[in-house]
């Protein structure tokens, strides 16, 4: 398994399923801070779907459609970052982010999607990375527009959680945009 610094007391990692009962733990850490903006959040709740929801983005991985990584802090798991949606052919994806409330105020989830930027667009030769975070999640749009993501719209009430319809904002980010933001590095 591969790991990469983020920062001296932080890295990024694979989270899979025979991580699940971590991945519990850390859920039910996490969960007053990723609901309603996390789905599957809710749908982790003991260790069969805890390695449901685990098994389910190894499978999409396996189909280059989707992928999941954790945020480790002084050896523990805080938070992660995912291709919600991974498009080669389109040259397109969407990237997503949580964390409990250990691993916030860190930069961390900045330093991982930065990350997973890098792979998007210098690696597999994508074009476009979206993001997208329910209007009321001022920390998500902050990660948004601090790596240059371009507010798109908003998707009026869009979500249902727990009986409330929620806005969702849609950001952008293009590979010449990022790779201006990064220093010229090469992108699509």
């Amino acid at each position: 398994m591969f790991a990469v610094p983020l920062a001296d007391d932080a890295e990024l990692r694979p989270l899979e399923p025979w991580q699940a009962e971590e991945f519990l733990a850390h859920m039910d850490r996490a969960r007053d801070n990723v609901n309603p903006y996390v789905p599957w959040a809710t749908r982790s709740t003991d260790l069969a779907t805890a390695t449901a929801t685990l098994q389910g983005f190894a499978d999409r991985k396996a189909a280059d459609a989707r992928q999941l990584f954790g945020i480790w802090l002084d050896g523990t798991l805080v938070g992660g970052v995912m291709f919600v949606a991974f498009d080669a052919e389109q040259g397109t994806c969407e990237i997503g982010a949580w964390t409990e409330p250990a691993g916030q105020g860190r930069g961390l989830i900045s330093a991982a999607t930065a990350r997973l930027l890098d792979y998007a667009f210098a690696e597999r030769g994508l074009y476009r990375a979206e993001w997208l975070n329910s209007s009321v999640n001022p920390r998500s749009r902050a990660v948004a527009r601090g790596l240059g993501f371009h507010l798109d719209g908003v998707l009026r009430q869009s979500a249902l959680y727990r009986g409330e319809r929620l806005d969702y904002e849609v950001w952008s980010i293009l590979a010449p945009e990022w790779a201006a933001k990064r220093g010229g590095q090469d992108a699509a």
